[in-house]
Formats: structure tokens, sequence, C-alpha cells
């Protein structure tokens, strides 16, 4: 996840930005982040259900088991033993290992955290302070395999939520591709026809009001430079 964020062409993604802005009053924003939350809550899952399956499977030995090697298993510190490392086991898959993570913490868990994490993203970046609320947010969060397209008022009210369905299966094939720079660049391209088709016009006294550059919290400083020149018309 962090090498597709560093190996991303932020020269490249600004350059596609301003080029899509010049055609149209939208203001793109794109945003990528590694993950949008730690998941506690699949931790504990994976904790619960790892040690009630060493436990079933203690008790159905000793249930079934004839023979004399497995005697240490027929005491209730065994037990307690069995069930305490499977629970450690169950916790160390949930925190690190990605699929399994995804699979305890759930799918709707998954998008209300992402949704959560775009909302606030969204709010940071001010996405919703450009002159005719015109802000687009296009959120990348890596980890939950999740990309939110969040438009202003002035966006929705032109563009239905359907219209984005393309745009995010850009950015997808391009982290399939393992070249999210390419993924973003094409989607934002097709922000642009869009909202040129649309009828989301430039008009002739527009300015850049948000930075074209790409946002990577803890992945370099995004520059905020060209924010209020004025655009070609």
């Amino acid at each position: 996840m962090k090498t597709l964020i560093e190996n991303l062409d932020r020269e490249k993604i600004a350059a596609a930005v301003s080029d899509a802005e010049n055609r149209t009053a939208g203001e793109i924003v794109p945003y990528v982040v590694p993950r949008s939350d730690r998941y506690e809550i699949a931790v504990w899952r994976g904790a619960s259900a790892v040690a009630l399956l060493s436990v079933t499977v203690v008790l159905l030995i000793v249930q079934f088991y004839q023979g004399w090697g497995l005697g240490w298993l027929f005491t209730p510190w065994a037990v307690a033993m069995v069930a305490l490392l499977g629970g450690v086991v169950g916790a160390i898959l949930g925190a690190y290992v990605p699929p399994i993570q995804r699979a305890l913490a759930g799918s709707d868990v998954l998008d209300l955290t992402v949704h959560r994490a775009a909302m606030q993203a969204f709010v940071e970046e001010e996405v919703f302070s450009t002159r005719d609320r015109t802000g687009i947010l296009l959120f990348v969060s890596l980890h939950e395999h999740r990309i939110e397209v969040l438009g202003d008022t002035g966006i929705n009210a032109k563009v239905s939520e359907d219209e984005w369905i393309d745009v995010v299966h850009r950015i997808r094939t391009g982290i399939e591709n393992r070249n999210l720079t390419a993924g973003l660049v094409d989607a934002i391209e097709m922000c642009g026809k869009m909202l040129e088709r649309r009828g989301v016009d430039i008009r002739p006294d527009d300015e850049n009001e948000l930075s074209d550059s790409i946002r990577t919290p803890g992945f370099g400083p995004s520059t905020e430079e060209g924010s209020s020149e004025s655009r070609d018309s």
C-alpha cells in the first residue's frame, strides 16, 4: 500500500487536475490514504473466534481421543492455555493480515469507516468552500479497497451518483495494475469531460480555488501553489 503512494507521479496528477479544471468550474481534489482506521473490532473478533475454535477442538479431542499421548489436555489449565494461545493468534491475524482483518471487520464497517474518513477529508481540505460549491473529492483508501467520490452541492445538482461509477472503476483499474498514477489521471480526465458535458461551465473570472496537488497525509506535504491563480479561459 505504501509503495503505491510512494510511487505516485505527483506532477503528472497535478497537471491532469489543472487540465480538467481549465475546461470546467469543478475543483478536483485527489486524496489517497493507506488506510482509514486500525479496526480494533477485527482484533477482538479474531481473538474471540480463534480462542473459541481452539477450545472447541480441545473439547472434541477430550471427548473422542482414546490414547495416552495427550493426557495433559484433560486438565482445566491446559484448556485455558489453549484458549489464551488461540486468542493471541487470532488477535495477531486480525491486526496484521489485511484480508483477514477486512473479513473480520465486515463490509458494513469498512464502508462506514471509509465514508466517515472521506467526509472528514472533505471538510479538512475545505472542498465545500468554492464560490459555486463545485468541489469534488476523489478519496482512495487502499487497505479497505474502497474509493469514494464526494461532490459538493453545485456538482450534485448536475451529476448523479451513478455517473461516478466509471470514475471509480478507472481508479480501481490503476490500483489493480499497480499504477495508481495512471488510474487517478484517467479518473480526473473523465471528471473534467463529464462536468463539461453536464454544463458545469467555467467563468471568465474563474480562479483556481483549491490546490491541484494530490493529498497523501503522512507521505510528504501537499503544496498549495496556484491556489488563487486565475485560470486560462
